[in-house]
């Protein structure tokens, strides 16, 4: 089924039919009656007159039907009294005695082709078969099996066609459902590989970093320390760091300038409590930053400035790099500090060239 947010090319379609297929009509035998009225004997003029204003009638019906899609009882009686009427009195209002009446036959025609469209078979067929009985009554066999022949065959081509249309508007919102659907499908996957990504990122920074001090301080990690780690990588990757709290970012960060090996110097700013899960992202970016510094920066000392925003600045005057020239499986930029920056709804910039530092800058919230 088409989806919800959407109207369907098949609802659309029934729409279009149900607004225009009545005053279309309405509007065309008026007109043809006009014409029939014009061509009708001086002595029947009456009853002629009498015609055509129950053509119009019947035509402003049908238009406020279409107009507002009440009433169609209503103006479906009045179209087949229309036609009956016209039909049944066809040879008073002939031109000439014995003459096939074509206003008659007109109406007739254009009334069983249009009701295919808007009424199904079960109302249409005893009702085109009335107003057959009507027309062709009155002509004799002869005289009335052309007309049969013409009718049937036209009612039969109009209803075809109308399947068939419909037909063509189902498959158009198939189309769109399956494309709709493979749409979601490539959105969660992304989602998927998004959420792969920042695991593969909080793993760089937790649990492998972890390992590295552990393997560092050898004998002199105590258990109960290494078990405090353990605790607070577990709740990191399992996400029970309260992203609906809030946190102080500076303490936070003081805490990781008193773990680093780097010697930084810090600028503050005051700053507000701010989201745990942006608090997180940005503490895990800064720990990121200077652990780079401290592996191949080769220097000991950097900067830090954090300002209003909230925005936070690592900057080193180390050897650098060429961003741009970074390997696909290096996920120490992209990873632990862009990607996970951008999921947290910040941003993160890396400025940096050989031979002239590294400039880290943290941005949050991004705007």
């Amino acid at each position: 089924m088409p989806s919800i947010r959407e109207t369907s090319v098949e609802a659309e379609f029934l729409a279009v039919v149900a607004r225009y297929a009545g005053p279309a009509r309405g509007a065309g035998l008026l007109v043809i009656s006009v014409f029939g009225v014009l061509a009708t004997p001086s002595d029947a003029l009456p009853l002629g007159f009498g015609l055509l204003a129950l053509a119009l009638v019947a035509a402003v019906a049908e238009h406020r039907t279409g107009r507002t899609g009440r009433g169609r009882p209503v103006a479906f009686t009045l179209t087949l009294l229309r036609a009956a009427a016209i039909c049944g009195t066809q040879f008073l209002t002939a031109s000439e005695a014995g003459e096939l009446n074509q206003w008659a036959l007109n109406v007739l025609t254009v009334t069983a082709i249009t009701l295919q469209w808007e009424w199904p078979p079960r109302v249409t067929v005893p009702a085109v078969a009335c107003l057959l009985a009507i027309e062709v009554v009155p002509l004799g066999f002869d005289g009335g099996l052309p007309v049969v022949l013409r009718v049937l065959i036209e009612a039969a081509l109009a209803r075809v066609a109308f399947l068939l249309l419909l037909r063509t508007t189902r498959r158009v919102d198939d189309l769109r459902e399956r494309r709709a659907r493979l749409a979601r499908e490539e959105s969660l996957a992304l989602e998927r590989r998004r959420q792969e990504r920042e695991y593969l990122a909080v793993l760089h920074d937790t649990a492998a970093a972890t390992f590295l001090t552990v393997a560092q301080r050898g004998e002199t990690a105590g258990p109960a320390e290494v078990a405090e780690y353990a605790r607070r990588d577990l709740a990191i990757l399992t996400g029970e760091s309260g992203r609906g709290s809030v946190v102080d970012l500076e303490s936070s960060l003081r805490g990781v300038l008193a773990e680093s090996r780097v010697k930084v110097d810090a600028r503050w700013a005051p700053l507000p409590p701010m989201p745990a899960s942006a608090a997180l992202a940005l503490v895990r970016a800064v720990r990121e930053a200077l652990t780079n510094v401290e592996r191949h920066a080769g220097v000991r000392e950097a900067e830090l400035t954090v300002e209003d925003g909230v925005r936070v600045t690592i900057r080193d005057e180390g050897r650098g790099f060429d961003p741009a020239a970074t390997p696909a499986q290096r996920r120490g930029v992209r990873g632990s500090l862009v990607e996970r920056m951008a999921a947290a709804g910040g941003r993160a910039r890396v400025t940096s060239a050989p031979g002239a530092g590294t400039t880290v800058e943290l941005v949050w919230p991004d705007g």
